[in-house]
């Protein structure tokens, strides 16, 4: 059973910096593409990162460019999200998420499994 467990979030004051990290179990996270999510309130979820399975390519969405770096530590099953220089409208509750298939191109609609969230606040 795929398992994700997201940490890291919290309140931050605008301009600050958050690492979020994602703990996977249940599978070979190594073979599949990985990625963050985020959902404000009244909102719909909103893709932030994705990096794929052997490392080679990540996408970010256009909140994220310029500020946020995806990482993953694959002998250790672990996804990340260095977030810098927040805005107020990043606030939301962030998903760590991996793909249904392993080997795959980087595909936004292919993500499936979903960790439980973890909320970051940032003032103004």
């Amino acid at each position: 059973q795929v398992h994700l467990v997201e940490s890291g979030g919290g309140l931050v004051q605008a301009g600050g910096s958050l690492r979020l990290s994602c703990a996977g179990s249940g599978r070979a996270f190594e073979n599949y593409n990985m990625g963050w999510f985020r959902q404000a309130p009244g909102s719909d979820r909103e893709f932030v990162a994705g990096i794929s399975w052997n490392v080679r390519s990540t996408s970010y969405g256009d909140s994220a460019k310029g500020r946020f770096t995806i990482s993953r530590d694959n002998a250790n099953n672990m996804l990340y999200l260095q977030m810098n220089s927040l805005k107020p409208e990043d606030t939301a509750v962030y998903y760590c998420t991996t793909a249904r298939t392993p080997w795959a191109a980087m595909d936004v609609d292919e993500f499936a499994y979903w960790g439980q969230g973890t909320q970051v606040t940032v003032s103004s």
